[in-house]
């Protein structure tokens, strides 16, 4: 089949490509630009666990060599420290800070190193155009080309051209916040922990501040500034690094100024996310300031969500229900994150009228604000997909456990019946569903017993049969399951069901429906197609 079309060269592109790759489908890029990102130590991204072990696990190696993995947080309120959380593993995994300029120079080392995607720099989109067996695109550049693909996926930032040539509405909020923000090189009392710092006692500054570690002793420090207020000069700005220094550590301490900046934040939502072959993601879906570093998160588990829908479409066909499931989950889910911000950031900010006084009303949104930098709550959290239209069907077969249908499964040990270990999360992306059997003490037992006896030579019957390619794998224990629990897992991650003992009929149902039910024809794989451009 032809390629997929991927407009847009930031991070949610590359990692879609590469993802796509891992699936074993091809794609081009289609970048504006000529492939160098100027570096800007104060644009920075945080990562979620699940998502930089996405980054790394598509061939990123920059998130390992220049990413910093906090150590804790801390929430203070005038002179008071509210709240210390501390990183610990498996249990509260950190977030990953790293500076979005070699987040992405590290994806771009990775494109370059796989045959499966192809990057034509210097291309605009200006066209593009539909039909029942795939989507055309034109690109402006030294050679004006036309592309065709099998799908398009718009990656194009918020002012997309995508969403505009597909006549999709962006509605939402303006200048929700205005941020200042420096990174310097310094000294600070926390050494590897992110601070936030509301209405400090040296309230030249403002109401709020954040201070968020970068490698190599660098912090990255944003200031809350009024929405409609004056410039920021850097006369001013540099005054606010040298007051917030001051304060927190009672004395001007040496730093070095690296770079400066000033965001504004917008809370925007795609009406659609779907029209036919042409999909959107990242920016140009959803723009979600609300902690001021998750636009990028947000735009990677887009990209995780929808190529291993492609990669089913484009391997063995798609219904529409799988293609639609997208739009449905992801959408939904960016939905109740800017509804969690538009609700809570007016009381947080003192313009929610009565409600702003009312007892312990400053506090409980404050720890909602700080659950949202740490990845947990509903402005933090990893999204749950309770809902989709990709769920079984519930039946006396399937069984609890401490992970919600829906929800990212535990990053637990596995094993595959060849004998090779490793982390269930390092087992996805792969263009298959993960069938998984709690067995209790297999780790001991020599491999040649375990997996001829009891129920794994049913259970490995069972899988070979699934609908869809699935891959068999064996855990120790898991949070929350007895022992024979059979979990299905999407290969983004979520758990899809969970079964009490091998049932084949339910698996096998559940195992169809994870895959959105039988392919449409018209979307079934053309042999004789190729991958190139016209």
């Amino acid at each position: 089949m032809d390629p997929v079309i991927v407009v847009g060269a930031g991070p949610v592109g590359l990692v879609l490509s590469l993802a796509l790759a891992a699936q074993g489908v091809p794609s081009v890029i289609l970048d504006e630009g000529e492939g160098k990102d100027e570096p800007r130590p104060a644009r920075t991204v945080v990562l979620r666990a699940d998502t930089a072990a996405l980054a790394e696990r598509l061939g990123c190696s920059t998130m390992r060599d220049e990413g910093f993995r906090w150590i804790g947080w801390r929430s203070l309120r005038r002179k008071q420290e509210l709240r210390r959380v501390e990183f610990h593993g498996q249990d509260l995994p950190a977030p990953v800070h790293v500076p979005q300029h070699a987040l992405t120079r590290g994806l771009r080392d990775a494109v370059e190193a796989t045959d499966l995607v192809r990057v034509a720099a210097c291309s605009r989109l200006d066209a593009l155009e539909q039909d029942g067996s795939g989507i055309t695109a034109h690109a402006r550049g030294p050679e004006a080309t036309w592309w065709r693909g099998s799908f398009l996926v718009g990656c194009d930032g918020a002012r997309s051209t995508v969403r505009k040539l597909l006549g999709i509405r962006f509605p939402g909020r303006t200048a929700v916040e205005r941020h200042a923000v420096a990174a310097l090189r310094t000294e600070l009392p926390w050494p590897g922990e992110g601070v936030l710092h509301r209405l400090p006692p040296w309230r030249a500054v403002g109401d709020e501040v954040t201070a968020r570690p970068l490698a190599d002793g660098v912090w990255r420090l944003d200031w809350l500034l009024p929405a409609r207020g004056e410039l920021v000069t850097p006369d001013a700005l540099v005054s606010r690094v040298r007051d917030t220094l001051a304060g927190w550590c009672d004395g001007p301490p040496q730093y070095d100024l690296l770079d400066t900046g000033v965001h504004t934040l917008h809370h925007r939502l795609a009406r659609r996310w779907r029209a036919d072959r042409a999909f959107l993601a990242g920016d140009a879906a959803h723009l979600l300031g609300a902690v001021g570093t998750q636009g990028v998160d947000e735009g990677m588990r887009d990209a995780d969500n929808l190529a291993w829908k492609l990669a089913q479409a484009w391997h063995h066909g798609a219904s529409g229900t799988l293609l639609d499931s997208y739009q449905a989950e992801r959408r939904t889910a960016v939905a109740a994150r800017l509804r969690a911000a538009d609700q809570s950031l007016p009381i947080l900010r003192g313009t929610g009228g009565i409600r702003t006084y009312l007892p312990g009303a400053a506090r409980g949104h404050g720890t909602l604000l700080t659950d949202g930098h740490l990845g947990l709550g509903a402005l933090g959290a990893p999204p749950s997909y309770p809902h989709s239209p990709l769920t079984p069907q519930p039946t006396e077969a399937h069984t609890a456990v401490a992970t919600p249908v829906g929800a990212p499964v535990a990053d637990v040990a596995v094993t595959t019946p060849e004998g090779t270990t490793a982390r269930l999360r390092h087992r996805l992306g792969r263009a298959r569903l993960l069938v998984v059997l709690v067995a209790p003490g297999t780790g001991v037992w020599d491999r040649r017993h375990w997996v001829t006896a009891g129920v794994m030579p049913r259970l490995a019957s069972t899988v070979a049969e699934l609908p869809t390619p699935a891959e068999l794998l064996v855990a120790e224990s898991y949070p929350g399951a007895s022992a024979h629990t059979v979990l299905l897992v999407r290969p983004d991650g979520h758990l899809a069901a969970a079964f009490g003992g091998v049932r084949s009929a339910e698996l096998y149902a559940a195992a169809d429906a994870v895959r959105g039910g039988a392919p449409a024809a018209s979307e079934a794989r053309s042999e004789h197609a190729t991958a190139r451009p016209d």
